[in-house]
């Protein structure tokens, strides 16, 4: 908690909490047996001060209550010594993510208000993942007491399994093999009312996207400690939503840490607040990537198709898809991916992957330079959403005319997804089927004048070689003048008076 003047912090100043969850018995026990050792008993007793001013089995905000009652809880009395432990008390509960201050200024009003919003502590698992924890809990208990406690909070595998070779298959269900949802009624009223009765300001969502799964501790560790970013790169610490967007570029443009952390220390990546650009972010691990495209294309031609395929779909399979597709927002599958998977599996695919990884499945080889070149563009310029631009391609590439695919044609296509701000995956999916309606309706009217044009020919020229079987001319019948015998019945006398006449008209007569 930065505090410049403890005039801003005072117990007369008032607060509120937010939070989204209820703490169970593993997270009790992960409070007392390894959060405490960190930062202390009265750091926790203020973190149980804050979780029980919203009441038990509820979530959500606080009343609008002064700080005096943080300070009586404590124990504490109304001086400048006690301002001075809470606001170290909640600095170490924020350092180990515990806790998120915010101090809000109400607009005119001189009065500062400081939201308190608590956070989760780690599973078992998470804390002895995130390296930097698990360094600073073996300082203050020791090496051995970390092993001990990591043991506690976990249950050893059966011995029969534990040294035996086993074949693993999943046999769950998936939902809409066992259910069956009525797409064809939307219940308005039901959104409605579950809008009124929500909160009328909720937590931000955290989207869960696509993950490298690098943790912010494998990035603190190799991040430069004298980098200008090193703050900046710091505070993703308590911002997991920037977090989440550095690791889905990284998982989108195939990052490690290195590369990742070599992009986190260029310039202009932070603005001057320390919030992340991703956009710039972005643009430069694009550059990466097609720099490690070049690099790669000579090894790539070296392995045999299949064995790359094979290596492709592999790296596929372990990466899950994070969101669904309702069966009627199903596309299917194009004739190139025909037998490598079904329209379940190919449209939870089109959902969830960048555009990068689900365009290279069109090829059996390298992708065109032209055709990355112009998604690049579509991406980055246009900004069209990811799941928008990969039913872009299952339109365009996988469509059966597949024969007129030209720059233009692409540019055209996501200029028209463009206008008709197309943001959601389900509103491509309807702009792709009104799109084949369309050219469906075009063709069989082109059909109909067709087949109405040849008829009225047939009408008009039926009278002449109709009945012979023979195709009628589409040009009129215009008689033409035959060359006939030559008549000489003209007498020598009316042959003089011409020749008179002639000359006549010549001025010689």
């Amino acid at each position: 908690m930065r505090i410049g003047s403890m005039l801003e912090f005072t117990e007369h100043h008032r607060y509120y909490i937010f939070r989204d969850f209820s703490l169970s018995g593993l997270d009790h026990k992960m409070l007392t047996l390894i959060y405490q050792p960190i930062v202390g008993g009265l750091a926790v007793a203020l973190y149980h001060l804050l979780y029980q001013g919203i009441e038990e089995g509820r979530s959500g905000y606080s009343r609008l209550e002064p700080q005096r009652k943080l300070f009586l809880g404590l124990g504490l009395s109304m001086d400048e010594r006690s301002r001075r432990l809470v606001i170290e008390q909640a600095s170490k509960l924020e350092a180990v993510g515990l806790l998120q201050s915010s101090r809000l200024a109400v607009p005119d009003h001189a009065e500062v208000i400081y939201e308190y919003e608590l956070m989760s502590p780690l599973s078992p698992g998470e804390f002895f993942q995130t390296v930097h924890l698990t360094m600073l809990l073996r300082d203050k208990v020791g090496k051995y007491a970390v092993i001990s406690l990591r043991e506690m909070f976990g249950s050893s595998e059966p011995d029969e399994l534990a040294h035996a070779q086993l074949e693993k298959e999943n046999i769950s269900v998936p939902f809409y093999e066992l259910f069956q949802l009525n797409m064809q009624s939307f219940d308005t009223e039901l959104e409605q009312a579950l809008t009124e009765v929500a909160p009328a300001r909720q937590a931000s969502p955290r989207a869960e996207l696509a993950s490298a799964r690098i943790p912010y501790g494998e990035i603190i560790l190799r991040f430069p400690r004298n980098s200008a970013n090193r703050s900046s790169v710091e505070r993703l610490r308590h911002r997991p939503d920037s977090l989440a967007q550095v690791n889905y570029v990284a998982y989108k443009y195939n990052l490690n840490v290195t590369g990742l952390c070599r992009l986190l220390d260029e310039d202009d990546i932070f603005d001057g607040n320390g919030e992340l650009n991703v956009d710039e972010l972005q643009l430069k691990a694009n550059g990466l990537y097609r720099h490690q495209l070049k690099r790669d294309e000579g090894r790539e031609k070296a392995l045999a198709r299949s064995e790359a395929m094979a290596g492709e779909v592999g790296e596929d399979e372990r990466d899950e898809p994070e969101y669904e597709v309702s069966e009627q927002y199903f596309l299917p599958v194009p004739s190139p991916l025909q037998g490598r998977c079904d329209i379940q599996q190919y449209n939870m695919l089109m959902r969830n992957e960048p555009h990068t990884r689900f365009l290279r499945r069109f090829f059996p080889g390298a992708v065109p330079d032209w055709i990355v070149n112009v998604f690049e563009r579509i991406d980055l310029h246009y900004k069209l959403a990811g799941p928008v631009i990969n039913v872009l391609i299952h339109y365009v590439i996988g469509g059966q005319e597949a024969g007129r695919i030209t720059r233009t044609y692409l540019d055209a296509v996501a200029s028209n997804m463009l206008m008709k701000g197309l943001d959601t995956f389900e509103k491509a999916v309807v702009y792709v089927r009104e799109q084949a309606q369309m050219e469906q309706d075009k063709g069989l009217r082109q059909g109909g004048e067709r087949g109405a044009g040849a008829a009225s020919g047939k009408r008009a020229f039926g009278g002449r070689g109709g009945s012979n079987g023979r195709t009628p001319s589409r040009k009129p019948s215009i008689p033409i003048v035959q060359e006939g015998t030559r008549d000489s019945s003209v007498t020598e006398a009316e042959l003089e008076e011409l020749r008179r006449l002639a000359h006549k008209l010549d001025g010689k007569s």
